[in-house]
């Protein structure tokens, strides 16, 4: 992972949030840290003798988003909610909305309590590659304690305010000094500093350090290089807008990487790399070995989805149980979405995480959250909140 860093570039220390905003754009430009709205950043800033957290806001990419793409949120009010024992997530959203000092500002992040917990200027947070496949395998929570002796370490826990609650309760009495940054199993990587500089530096190290675990211990597939197979792909698009009751669009990933996995079927049902691809990816593609029918297959994937809702719903209204993508055997991975956007966000996702579950087989295995987690997440109430208002 590539240091970034310009000092001809880099505002000057006297415009924090302008600092706050180029680290994050460097964060941003680096794929590995984050994907298409992943991760989340901070700054706190005490204005007119008030603490001010500016954290990322909602809609905004780290590799693009500029000084308004931060929300200003009282500091005081953030650490109030820390201390509550419980509160829903669209009761949170409420609440930080409430305390923002502008309310024309996006909504904040869902880990604004989280970054206000830290008690350092600047906190980043990136869902890194390297740190999550290793998090994600089989031994995963022993090599990251090898790998980060001086990190909190924090087994997974739902995003929001439950991982704010129990960051909070791990953390009361804590020697942050000691401190160099958190991982998040399953989930990513937090770093901080009072200097903005010394906050991305710690991430790119931590990043590095990860990299080269895996370098030495999960040497790269060796790869497929050409298609093995005939497919009818028009046949499946048909199939598959039928499901969806709309047009699609698609991206057909041929790749060496694709093509690898997509010759390893008995992969490729593993979950996701980290949580919030779920809502993109679902939990598990719709698998076309070699001989099997498309109609049957698609029939099959769907009840598979209804009783997987029906095993974990409360209330939950039931998303559209169609895939949004396809593992093809000798053929490639195909990504559907209902423009050419979303098509290739779905594909981008998908490429990170076939490199991942290739990587953590070399680790004795690979191993996401398990199937009550995804549906928690996939059925996350902010997210239903979307669909009922549809």
């Amino acid at each position: 992972m590539k240091n970034l860093w310009d000092e001809k570039c880099a505002p000057s220390s006297q415009d924090p949030l302008a600092l706050r905003v180029y680290t994050s754009n460097l964060l941003g430009q680096s794929d590995a840290l984050v994907l298409h709205g992943g991760g989340n950043t901070s700054v706190k800033i005490t204005e007119d003798n008030t603490p001010i957290l500016y954290v990322k806001g909602s809609g905004w990419d780290l590799v693009s988003i500029q000084k308004e793409g931060f929300a200003p949120v009282k500091l005081d009010s953030l650490l109030e909610l820390a201390k509550l024992e419980s509160l829903s997530d669209s009761g949170m959203v409420a609440a930080q909305r409430e305390a923002m000092i502008d309310k024309t500002a996006p909504n904040p992040s869902v880990e604004a309590i989280l970054h206000a917990l830290i008690p350092y200027m600047y906190v980043d947070h990136t869902h890194a590659d390297s740190v999550v496949t290793i998090s994600n395998s089989t031994h995963g929570q022993a090599h990251i304690k090898e790998l980060f002796p001086d990190f909190l370490i924090i087994p997974y826990v739902m995003p929001g305010f439950v991982l704010a609650r129990e960051i909070y309760l791990q953390t009361r009495g804590f020697d942050w000094s000691k401190c160099e940054g958190i991982i998040l199993h399953h989930h990513g990587i937090f770093t901080f500093s009072n200097d903005a500089k010394e906050s991305y530096e710690k991430m790119i190290n931590a990043v590095n350090k990860a990299e080269d675990f895996l370098a030495k211990n999960a040497p790269l597939y060796t790869p497929i290089e050409s298609v093995s197979r005939e497919f009818d792909l028009d046949n499946l698009i048909h199939e598959v807008e039928s499901l969806k009751n709309h047009t699609i669009e698609t991206v057909c990933n041929q790749s060496p990487l694709a093509l690898t996995y997509a010759n390893n079927l008995e992969l490729t049902c593993k979950g996701v790399l980290t949580p919030e691809h779920i809502i993109r990816t679902k939990r598990t593609p719709l698998v076309l070995a070699k001989n099997t029918d498309t109609k049957e297959a698609l029939k099959n994937y769907v009840q598979n989805y209804i009783d997987y809702f029906k095993r974990h719903a409360k209330d939950e209204i039931c998303l559209n149980p169609a895939p949004n993508y396809a593992v093809i055997e000798g053929f490639g991975v195909v990504s559907f979405g209902k423009n050419a956007k979303e098509a290739k966000i779905i594909d981008d996702i998908v490429t990170h995480t076939m490199e991942a579950i290739l990587r953590a087989e070399s680790l004795g295995g690979y191993m996401s959250i398990d199937e009550a987690q995804s549906f928690a997440m996939e059925y996350w109430e902010l997210e239903q909140a979307k669909v009922k208002k549809q």
